[in-house]
């Protein structure tokens, strides 16, 4: 079996000259790759106490709910302002061109839950630092946050300095 970094597709210039996208698309298409993904997910969060996993839209869907589904525990879905159908509470934060408003809903996390948020990519961390907000205002303990890949070049680990925090795959650039 090939390692997870092999079914990353590299995209050079895109979405502007001198980017490299990482594309995630190749892990999920081949079942090694997604079986890889998943596994390391889970391995990351062998030994962490946790009741439930927090994952933003939308490919935080795609690697949390089979982590929780795994470990059997719930999962709380992050998703744009006005998707959701419930009373919400909202978090506002930048973006490299502007600003960007996510949700949970006010129940889905108790006061005192052991918390894991599980996504795809940390890039500048932003959203990532938005959705621990909304965790701690519900009263929720953020204790670990695992991702698939991290674009070290971005420094958005220094944003999450407080966590516990896991890439799979780490790019040194941007």
């Amino acid at each position: 079996m090939k390692k997870l970094e092999e079914y990353v597709r590299s995209i050079p210039d895109f979405p502007e000259p001198g980017i490299i996208f990482r594309d995630i698309t190749t892990i999920l298409q081949d079942p090694d790759g997604l079986k890889l993904a998943i596994d390391g997910l889970l391995a990351s969060l062998e030994d962490v106490d946790f009741d439930v996993v927090v994952g933003p839209e939308s490919r935080g869907f795609i690697f949390g709910v089979p982590a929780a589904y795994a470990l059997h525990k719930g999962f709380v879905p992050v998703r744009k302002k006005g998707k959701l159908p419930c009373k919400t509470v909202s978090m506002e934060y930048d973006l490299e061109y502007g600003s960007a408003v996510i949700e949970m809903h006010e129940d889905s996390i108790t006061p005192g839950q052991k918390v894991v948020i599980v996504d795809d990519l940390i890039a500048t961390g932003g959203t990532t630092e938005a959705i621990i907000k909304l965790i701690e205002k519900l009263g929720g303990e953020v204790v670990k946050i695992c991702f698939v890949m991290e674009l070290a070049g971005l420094k958005g680990r220094e944003k999450l300095k407080d966590y516990p925090v896991d890439a799979l795959l780490t790019y040194e650039g941007k």
